[in-house]
């Protein structure tokens, strides 16, 4: 059964999925369709496998150097004090990173915690959508960290 995942990276592939922010070796960056924090991020392997496990020598280098590569990219233009990287599989068991940028004036309560734990349900819950006009500077200057660097 296709998840979100599979979906995501066809509609990729054809061009219509509007996060996408570069190709890269090991498949898709995308910006994340809500911005719990400012320059949140995804990588889509191409193709979909379901876990990292399932992706062999060279494969599996790409998508961890990929993923890597899209931190730094998030790092220098969000100006976060590091990155964090998840990968679960749970919800949508199909292998995806999420690339998440963690700031010092995050809320005391929330500064060690896990993207997805039960302390970010409100910021979750309250997150903007990714709106292109609003995002558009962030994503050109990720699209040049990503493409051009």
């Amino acid at each position: 059964m296709p998840t979100l995942i599979h979906r995501r990276v066809d509609a990729a592939r054809r061009g219509e999925n509007p996060f996408v922010l570069a190709r890269l070796r090991s498949g898709w960056a995308v910006i994340g369709e809500k911005q719990v924090a400012r320059g949140y991020c995804l990588l889509y392997p191409d193709p979909v496998v379901p876990h990292l496990n399932a992706l062999q020598g060279e494969a599996r280098e790409d998508f961890l150097r990929d993923m890597a590569r899209l931190g730094d990219a998030v790092l220098r233009v969000t100006g976060a004090v590091r990155i964090n990287y998840e990968m679960l599989g749970n919800l949508e068991p199909a292998l995806h990173a999420h690339v998440f940028p963690r700031f010092e004036a995050e809320a005391e309560a929330l500064r060690t915690k896990p993207i997805f734990s039960s302390a970010w349900d409100e910021p979750w819950a309250k997150a903007p959508a990714y709106d292109a006009q609003r995002d558009r500077e962030l994503i050109q200057a990720l699209v040049r960290e990503l493409v051009h660097a």
